[in-house]
């Protein structure tokens, strides 16, 4: 049976591939906002920055494959059938994950930075499409693609350990 080689097959490579995703998603996201809002990036911005990350980091773990990617995956389902291409399912997958990521992550990363307050929603009416048309595009060209290739280099050393067992085994 072909199995896909860009992807994950078991869980750890499961963990991998989302802590691959997450850390540079979170690392461009929450740098974006911080310099953004900051309107400049000096050492105090880049230590708010990698104070932050570690819990972006957690929040985007969980609540990824826990609420966001099983929600992803069933809408990915309905709106793709068995014969559509690798791609288009990947690209769906990613246009859902983004979609709900983007619209908890605004949210969170307002409280985070400014608590609870009176312009909660209208910060998150401006900030949203920002931040879900940055993150679509960082996914869909480099971050995704560059998880996929770790799972398919991943793959090939695999591949060529289990190879190189199968001939000292035969000799």
């Amino acid at each position: 049976m072909h199995q896909e080689k860009r992807l994950p097959q078991n869980g750890k490579e499961g963990f991998l591939y989302g802590a691959i995703i997450c850390t540079l998603t979170v690392l461009l996201m929450v740098s974006f906002n911080a310099i953004y809002f900051a309107g400049t990036f000096n050492k105090e911005i880049a230590f708010a920055i990698l104070k932050i990350l570690p819990l972006v980091w957690v929040i985007v773990m969980i609540l990824e494959p826990v609420v966001i990617g099983r929600l992803a995956e069933a809408l990915t389902a309905k709106f793709t059938e068995p014969t559509d291409s690798f791609n288009s399912k990947v690209l769906f997958r990613i246009l859902f994950t983004v979609l709900g990521m983007s619209i908890i992550m605004t949210f969170i990363g307002d409280i985070i930075s400014n608590g609870f307050h009176a312009e909660f929603l209208s910060n998150w009416l401006n900030n949203w499409p920002r931040n879900f048309a940055i993150a679509l595009i960082a996914e869909s060209i480099a971050i995704q693609p560059l998880a996929r290739l770790a799972m398919v280099k991943l793959h090939e050393a695999q591949d060529k350990k289990a190879a190189a067992a199968a001939n000292a085994q035969a000799q």
